[in-house]
Parts: C-alpha cells; sequence; structure tokens
C-alpha cells in the first residue's frame, strides 16, 4: 500500500521540529481514523537519517511513560539507570546518557499530557517529541490538525489497495469516488474497505457501496482490521474510544448532531433543536468535549460539521436513547419552520441565509417525514422546491415537487388542499419550463379539487384560476385567459382587500394581458397601479417590483416612448441582479428586454453582447428546449438580420421557429411571429416565392389568434404589402399597406415607430406608381417622426432621407437628393458598418444620381462597391445584385 496524500503534512511536521533552543515537541491531533500513528511512524522513517541518536516509540495508553523510556534504554542503549534512583530520576540519568546525536521520541495516543511532561524535563535539545493525540494539548505544543484526505489522494490510496486488479477502479470509476466520498476520506475507512475489496475479487464496488448502505458501520469491511495494519481497530471501535470519554450530556449532543444532514450546520439551529439546554452549557460541551476530542470540526463563524463515519456512529447510539423520538421530532418541526420562511421568489440574501440549511431540510423530507404534522407535511418539500425555482434550477426543483405529491397522496389521500397545491406548484414549474401540455391538466386539476374542499371564495382558489389563466395567456389563448384574470382579480379584492401583494400580481397579468393584445391604453393604468402597490407593501427592493418595473418598460418601448423604457429596463436590471444574483432567469429576461430596445434604437453595438449572454444563461438555466431560449434565438437572428448578417440569421430563425412548433404547438402568436421574421429575411434576400407563403402563415395566424385589431396583425398587413410592392403588385399592396396604417394609427396613436413606418412604406408604394405628390408628404412625415421618436442616429432616420431622395432624385431634384443620399451614406456606415446591404443600397442610389447626372467617373467606383458588397452579402442572383449589375453596364455603355 503506498503512503499517499500527506507530503505537505511530513514537510509541516519536520519543520515543527526543528527547535535548537530546547526540547522541541509537537502533537499530530485528529480524529480516529485520520492516520495520525502513521503519519508518525511514516515520518521516523523517511527521517530516520536525520536522528543519528534513534527512534523511540511509546505507547502512551500501555503502560507509564516513563518505565517504557528506561526499559529501552537498557534493551536498546545498553544503559543501566542506578535502581536505587526513582523513576523520574532514572529517565533523567537516560536522557543524559543516550547515545550521541538528534534523538526522535514518539509517543502514539496520548491522552494526558501531563502525565508525560514531568519525563520530559532535563532532556536537552537534540531530543525531539512527537505525540499523537485525539485532544488539544494546549497553546505551548506545536500542534498539526489532521485532516481526511483530498479526494483524488483517497481514489489513489484507493487504487494502491487494488493494484493486483486495477481494472476495477476504471471499470467503476464513478462507484469508487462515490465510495471514498462515502468513507468521508477517512484513511481508515479506505484501507479497511480497500484492503476488503483487494480479498474478495470479485466482489464489486457496486456491491461493496449497497453492503455498506445496508449495514453501515457495522459492514464486516469495517470492523478488523488486518495484522499487517498500523491500526489495530476498526472504524466503530476507534470512534468508541472518544465515545467513552464523553459524559451523557456530551453524548447526547454528539447524537442530536448526527440528525443533521453530513453537511455543515450552523449552530443556531441546534441551538433552536435543544431549547430546554442552556446555551452556554451547549457552548462548553461543543468547544471542551466534541471539539477538543476531534468528534466535530469547526468550519467557520458559528458553523460545524461531523465528519460522514462519525455521524453513522453517532446515529447508531442514538437509537438507544429514550429521547431519541423527541429530539427527531424537535429537529424536523425546527427545519420546516426554517422552510417555511422560504418565499416563491428567494432573492440572493435571502438565498444566502438559508443555503446552508437546505442539506438539513432535505435530510427531514427523505429521512424524518413521519416526524412532520399532517398540517405541515407539504412544507419540507415546498421550501427545497422554491428555493432552486426561485435560482431557476428548474431540474433540480423538479424531484421535490413531485416528491411532494406522491408524499402527501400517501400520507393524506387525494382529497386534501394540500393535493391540490402540490398539483398547482408542479404545474408552475412546468409552466416556467414551457412544458405547458403538462401543465393544463394539473393545474384543472388544482383549481377543480380547491373549489369542491374550499369552496369559490378563497385565495387559494384565485390563485388557481390567475395561473391557468397565465398559461392560457402564454399559448395566445387570450379568450380563454381575460375571464379567469377578471374573476381572479375580484376574488383577490373581495378577500384580501385592496392593498394585498395578491392584488397587485392580478392587476400585473391582467396588464399583461391586454399588453398583448395590444390594447396598451388599458395596460398602462394597471401596470401603474401594480407597480405602486408593490413597492408601498413590500418595498423598492423586491423581485415583484423589478418584474412591475420591466413590464411598464415593455409597454413605453412598444408605443415607442424609449427615453421612458430605458431607465425601467435599468432599473429592473439592476434591480434583479441585487437581488437574484446574476444566474436568474429574471436577468436573462432583463438583458434581452434591455437589448431588444437598442437593437430598435440602432445601438446594435450594445444590443449584441447583451443578447448573448441572455442566450447563454437561458440555455444555462433552462435548457435548450425551452420558450425562452428560442425567444433569444430569434432576437439574436433579428438582430444580424439587421446588420445584414442573412447566412448568421437564418439558422437561428430556423432554431427559434422549430423549437416553438414543438414546445408551443402550431398555434401560438410565437410561432406567427416566428414565420414573420423568416419571410422578412426571405423577402430581403429577394426570395419572393419562399417569402409570401410564411407571410400569409403568419397574418391568417395572428388574425385568429389575437384578431383583427392588434399591432401584429398591422406588422403582418405592412410586411405582405411591401412583398407585393416589391413584385409590383401595387393593387394588391395598396390596401394592405391603408389597412396597416388605419390600425397602427387607431391602436398606436400618431406618434410610434410603426406610424412611421407604415407612412413610408405607403410612400414608396405611391413612389413606385409615380405618384410623387402623394409620396412626398408621406415620406417628410414619417421622416420627422422618426427623428422625434428615435433621435437622428437611426437606421429608419437613414432609410427615410434615402428614400425621400430617391424620390427627389426620381423628379430631377438632384441637388436636393444629394445631400440627403450622403447623409443616409454616412449615418449607415456610422452605425451599420461597411459591410451591410443597406450600404450597398445608398451607394447604388448615390451612383445612379451622379449618372444621372453625367457624372460617370464618380458613378462608377459606387456601383463597383455597392455590387461587391450586395455579392458578398445578398448572392450574385439576388435582385438587387441583378440590378446593380445592370446599372453598371448602362453606365459602360454610356461611355
Amino acid at each position: 500500500m503506498k503512503f499517499v496524500g500527506r507530503d505537505e503534512e511530513l514537510q509541516k511536521l519536520h519543520q515543527l521540529l526543528q527547535e535548537n533552543n530546547q526540547v522541541a515537541i509537537a502533537a499530530i491531533l485528529g480524529m480516529g481514523g485520520l492516520g495520525k500513528t502513521e503519519l508518525a511512524l511514516q515520518y521516523a522513517m523517511t527521517q530516520r537519517e536525520n536522528y543519528k541518536g534513534g527512534l523511540c516509540w511509546l505507547q502512551a495508553k500501555a503502560e507509564d511513560v516513563g518505565v517504557q523510556v528506561v526499559r529501552f534504554a537498557r534493551t536498546q542503549l545498553d544503559l543501566k539507570p542506578p535502581e536505587d534512583f526513582d523513576l523520574p530520576a532514572q529517565v533523567q540519568y537516560c536522557w543524559r546518557n543516550w547515545r550521541e546525536g538528534n534523538v526522535l521520541l514518539v509517543v502514539d495516543d496520548v491522552t494526558n499530557y501531563r502525565q508525560i511532561k514531568p519525563y520530559l524535563q532535563g532532556a536537552s535539545f537534540r531530543f525531539k517529541v512527537l505525540m499523537t493525540t485525539r485532544k488539544k494539548l494546549g497553546a505551548a505544543i506545536k500542534q498539526l490538525s489532521l485532516d481526511v484526505l483530498q479526494p483524488d489522494a483517497a481514489l489513489e490510496l484507493l487504487r494502491s489497495l487494488l493494484a493486483e486488479t486495477p481494472e476495477r477502479i476504471e471499470r467503476e470509476l464513478d462507484v469508487a469516488k462515490q465510495l471514498c466520498e462515502w468513507l468521508g476520506y477517512l484513511p481508515l475507512g479506505l484501507e479497511l474497505v480497500g484492503r476488503y475489496l483487494a480479498r474478495k475479487p470479485d466482489l464489486s464496488l457496486w456491491e461493496m457501496m449497497q453492503r455498506l448502505e445496508k449495514k453501515r458501520l457495522e459492514q464486516a469491511a469495517l470492523v478488523k482490521p488486518e495484522a499487517d495494519m498500523t491500526a489495530q481497530r476498526g472504524v466503530q471501535a476507534a470512534f468508541e474510544l472518544s465515545w467513552q470519554e464523553l459524559a451523557e450530556d456530551d453524548q447526547l449532543l454528539g447524537c442530536v448532531l448526527s440528525l443533521f444532514a453530513a453537511a455543515p450546520i450552523p449552530w443556531n439551529l441546534v441551538e433552536q433543536c435543544l431549547t430546554k439546554k442552556d446555551e452556554d452549557e451547549l457552548e462548553e460541551i461543543r468547544d471542551d468535549k466534541l471539539l477538543n476530542l476531534h468528534l466535530l470540526q469547526r468550519k467557520g463563524e458559528g458553523i460545524y460539521q461531523l465528519h460522514p463515519l462519525l455521524r453513522e456512529f453517532f446515529q447508531s447510539k442514538f437509537t438507544g436513547l429514550e429521547q431519541a423520538e423527541e429530539f427527531r421530532r424537535s429537529f424536523s418541526q425546527v427545519m420546516v419552520a426554517v422552510a417555511q420562511e422560504i418565499p416563491y421568489t428567494p432573492t440572493l440574501e435571502e438565498i444566502n441565509a438559508v443555503s446552508l440549511a437546505i442539506p438539513h431540510i432535505a435530510e427531514v423530507a427523505n429521512n424524518l417525514i413521519q416526524y412532520v404534522s399532517d398540517e405541515d407535511v407539504i412544507w419540507p418539500f415546498v421550501g427545497l422546491s422554491w428555493f432552486y425555482t426561485g435560482q431557476g434550477l428548474y431540474t433540480q426543483a423538479e424531484p421535490w415537487y413531485q416528491q411532494c405529491l406522491s408524499t402527501v397522496q400517501n400520507r393524506l389521500g387525494d382529497n386534501h388542499p394540500h393535493i391540490a397545491a402540490s398539483l398547482h406548484n408542479l404545474a408552475l414549474l412546468y409552466y416556467s419550463q414551457g412544458k405547458y401540455d403538462q401543465a393544463e391538466p394539473l393545474y384543472l386539476q388544482a383549481l377543480e379539487l380547491n373549489k369542491r374542499l374550499l369552496g369559490d371564495n378563497h385565495p387559494d382558489v384565485a390563485q388557481s384560476l390567475n395561473n391557468l389563466a397565465l398559461l392560457y395567456k402564454s399559448q395566445g389563448k387570450y379568450d380563454q385567459a381575460e375571464p379567469l384574470y377578471l374573476q381572479a382579480l375580484e376574488l383577490n379584492k373581495r378577500l384580501l382587500g385592496d392593498n394585498h401583494p395578491d392584488v397587485a400580481q392580478s392587476l400585473n397579468n391582467l396588464a399583461l394581458l391586454y399588453y398583448s393584445q395590444g390594447k396598451y391604453d388599458q395596460a398602462e393604468p394597471l401596470y401603474l397601479q401594480a407597480l405602486e402597490l408593490n413597492k408601498r407593501l413590500l418595498g423598492d427592493n423586491h423581485p415583484d417590483v423589478a418584474t412591475n418595473l420591466n413590464n411598464l418598460a415593455l409597454l413605453y418601448y412598444s408605443q415607442g416612448k424609449y427615453d421612458q423604457a430605458e431607465p425601467l429596463y435599468l432599473q429592473a436590471l439592476e434591480l434583479n441582479k441585487r437581488l437574484l444574483g446574476d444566474n436568474h432567469p429574471h436577468v436573462a429576461s432583463s438583458l434581452n428586454n434591455l437589448a431588444y430596445l437598442y437593437y430598435s434604437q440602432g445601438k446594435y453595438d450594445q444590443a449584441e453582447p447583451l443578447y448573448l449572454q441572455a442566450l447563454e444563461l437561458n440555455k444555462r438555466l433552462l435548457g435548450d428546449n425551452h420558450p425562452h431560449v428560442a425567444s433569444s434565438l430569434n432576437n439574436l437572428a433579428a438582430l444580424y438580420y439587421s446588420q445584414g448578417k442573412y447566412d448568421q440569421a437564418e439558422p437561428l430563425y430556423l432554431q427559434a421557429l422549430e423549437l416553438r412548433q414543438r414546445l408551443l404547438g402550431d398555434n401560438h402568436p410565437d410561432v406567427a411571429q416566428s414565420l414573420n421574421n423568416l419571410a422578412l429575411l426571405y423577402y430581403s434576400q429577394g426570395k419572393y416565392d419562399q417569402a409570401e407563403p410564411l407571410y400569409l402563415q403568419a397574418l391568417e395566424l395572428r388574425q385568429r389568434l389575437l384578431g383583427d385589431n392588434h399591432p401584429d396583425v398591422a406588422q403582418s398587413l405592412n410586411n405582405l404589402a411591401l412583398l407585393y410592392n416589391s413584385q409590383g403588385k401595387y393593387d394588391q399592396a395598396e390596401p394592405l399597406y391603408l389597412q396597416a396604417l388605419e390600425l397602427c394609427k387607431r391602436l398606436l396613436g400618431d406618434n410610434h415607430p410603426h406610424i412611421a413606418a407604415s407612412l413610408n412604406n405607403l410612400a414608396l408604394l405611391y413612389d413606385s406608381q409615380g405618384k410623387y405628390d402623394q409620396a412626398e408628404p408621406l415620406y417628410l412625415q414619417a421622416l420627422e417622426l422618426r427623428q422625434s421618436l428615435l433621435g437622428d442616429n437611426h437606421p429608419d432616420v437613414a432609410q427615410s432621407l434615402n428614400n425621400l431622395a430617391g424620390l427627389y432624385d426620381s423628379q430631377g431634384r438632384y441637388d436636393q437628393a444629394e445631400p440627403l443620399y450622403l447623409q443616409a451614406l454616412e449615418l449607415r456606415q456610422s452605425l451599420l458598418g461597411d459591410n451591410h446591404p443597406h450600404i450597398a443600397a445608398s451607394l447604388n442610389n448615390l451612383a445612379h444620381l451622379y449618372y444621372s447626372q453625367g457624372k460617370y467617373d464618380q458613378a462608377e467606383p459606387l456601383y463597383l462597391q455597392a455590387l461587391n458588397i450586395w455579392e458578398r452579402s445578398l448572392g450574385a442572383n439576388h435582385p438587387n445584385t441583378v440590378t446593380v449589375r445592370k446599372n453598371l453596364a448602362i453606365l459602360r455603355d454610356s461611355l
């Protein structure tokens, strides 16, 4: 067997023994089974060349140390201490006449240093005394506290013990690591199990684990050491030595600590479990007995932990105590109380405050739930579920939700309010994961059960109605969602009064529905009420306030009020990060929304890193198959599309569409959005035959799901008209443009970017038809509106400048057209870079102007630049590429 994982300790030990002015005394401290004796033995063997005076090994528990020293001197050194000297004098004689050179005295398993200390007086500085002990021996003695092995060292020790069959470790490497962990990386446990496995070459590591799980410390591998081992006791026998030194109250505290999970234990929880005990008395037992004997480890301020095998030992002792049942019940009640304090959306501060208690709540949920009352039985599971759900760790939360439901069903049957709560909570998890088809039947069961058990007038019924409505809203079933939201709001107000967080939630959710329907004038007052109510009830620093800010910002964004939206988005992002930490779905949502705002303002360099952060965060927290991931892919694709990076945009759009269809079904507003965006991409690439059916699908879907009066319907009408316009189907395009403009004005008011887009597009149609007098005022309105809403530095402003210049160009008003073309080109280059299709459009248009004026030498290089950009970005067969190639040919024919 190799001696592994203790090189650093050997060096430290040698340093401790290098005192040259007096006797150097050092002690190796630690619980039983750490290999203190083995470390002392290895030190003596590796450093024997430095101890020319010899090595004297003494057993502190065997007999008086003085007797052992004198016997060693007579038999090994041939010294003859005078018989008429008393024992201390004989020991002093031995020190004075000892062989020359440094001497190493090892005193193994010291329990009482005061019995040894008198014998060391008179020894010269060449004597180095090394003791092993389970106790702290006082500040005057240099001490080396020994800990368990590191995981890698533990695995290496196990390998060395199975050196003749190394394939066993490699074949079951994960099980080998679990085995080391189960043994708490304790050298004695590892050596006993390793030797046991070596004796049984046909025993798999997995089977070894099963035997340990079944018989615990009574398993044969841990009971009896082999004859050639340094340790002479099994694990339980080694711990028994320390147990015998504890008084009854000391033993009781050790047993109570074993109720906690094998994890760090906050001391205040221990005190809550032992309220009948005096706090000072508990502290004395902890410090003077358990810590002093290394039966307990201090992990930090107010934090302690039992070694896993010591925990097993104390649990085995606990079984025989009269008060065992009382303490199990008390421990369970304390953990229930902690679990009840965990909110559904815990802040980072709340997560940090409760995180150390989580393994101990899990211990109750898994092993002590029978000691929890029927009334409180759901709380350990709910607390654990909310702890993980609140951090977006849905896969870790799910088993607790499921275990809650099965536990409550087994104990209380199917007709109990706790069943409804468990169904509701599991449904909420599935909703958060985008598993809408799994969430709906659970919501419906919970609602039906709550109504039957609690009656129609109960807050739990209101919550069921609210969450079922939220599901329907997310599925685009707005007509089913609204009556449920209204019922929930009315019920909450009647039962809880106007000033309650649940009322604020209902107001917020109803506003979100109206927002999704484009009913902005109905949404805004509800959002404002919810925000004001939450601030008053919960304070400014609460996740619900961040949600309200985010939703209000989204409304203002949709209304084109970018200057009002940005500060709210920034507040929401800062609040979410501060309260929930950087790794949370709400943070991803805030990043995404802020990026979308910057995207809409043409600030692409600010938008992209935020989109990428949001996508990475959503994938990591929610998995690859989630509606939020689809939204992130769609938004990033839209950004790349706007930058003319069509080859990067298309696969992302396709991924988003496939994901949405699979998760949400074919009949969902988000699917319509994906179809519309993909069609827009194909339109921009000149793939009109691929774009049209997608536009038509998107329009039909939106009209069916959202009704005829919705901004998204206006967007579809506008895009389809734009396609027909580009195909020269002016008679089909005009009525669609007019419908889109009328709808936008009615829904969004006169001052909105969508109005500007509709005006611009209608002007483009009239321009294409040569109706310049009808086109010009519309172009001017669109330009003025965009400048006032978006500022002078925005791609849409560049588009308006370019289109207006094109109109003037067509009318031969070259002196008015040129400065506008130049402004548009300069703006596009600064915002979009030099290699964007819009740059090529500006270059082509400016070249056409110069050609029309006979300035062929200025026109040709611009045509060439435009051709180069469009060939690279759109391909050789795109209509724009074909057009510029023709323009260049015409120019060259004119030369």
